[in-house]
């Protein structure tokens, strides 16, 4: 009778953004609303973002020389137990930075992270269980 080929791990859902929270004053607050209701952005979601956008834009040339210059990885940057044994299997570590999104899969140990991983710089988020982030706490800058 044929073996059956074992099931394949569900790819791992990121999401597509990061929700933060921010304290404004009245007036600036109000000055949003107003250029909501005139028709300029959609909500204020829209308009934070525009401005967050437009803001980054300005400084791409300085943003673009710092990642150059940190070595930073850009985007998403995801690591399985797989990847990380195959890193431990070569007697190697590593020194992950991202700018972006880092994600260590849930099927990732606390001890095969800290085996693996020497240090973890991430701007932006990073996405691992409890426990792994626990165990790498000393690490993360």
């Amino acid at each position: 009778m044929p073996r059956k080929a074992p099931p394949r791990p569900a790819p791992i859902k990121t999401p597509e953004s990061e929700k933060i929270t921010i304290n404004m004053g009245f007036v600036d607050l109000g000055h949003i609303d107003l250029l909501v209701a005139e028709g300029f952005y959609s909500n204020r979601t829209d308009f934070i973002r525009t401005a967050i956008r437009s803001h980054l834009a300005s400084h791409s040339d300085a943003l673009r020389q710092a990642v150059s210059r940190k070595t930073l990885v850009l985007g998403l940057q995801s690591f399985s137990a797989a990847d990380l044994e195959a890193v431990r299997a070569a007697g190697e570590t590593l020194q992950i930075r991202v700018l972006g999104l880092a994600v260590i899969a849930p099927d990732v140990s606390p001890e095969l992270a800290s085996a693996v991983i020497d240090s973890l710089t991430v701007l932006g988020a990073l996405h691992a269980s409890p426990a792994v982030k626990a165990a790498l706490a000393e690490r993360i800058h």
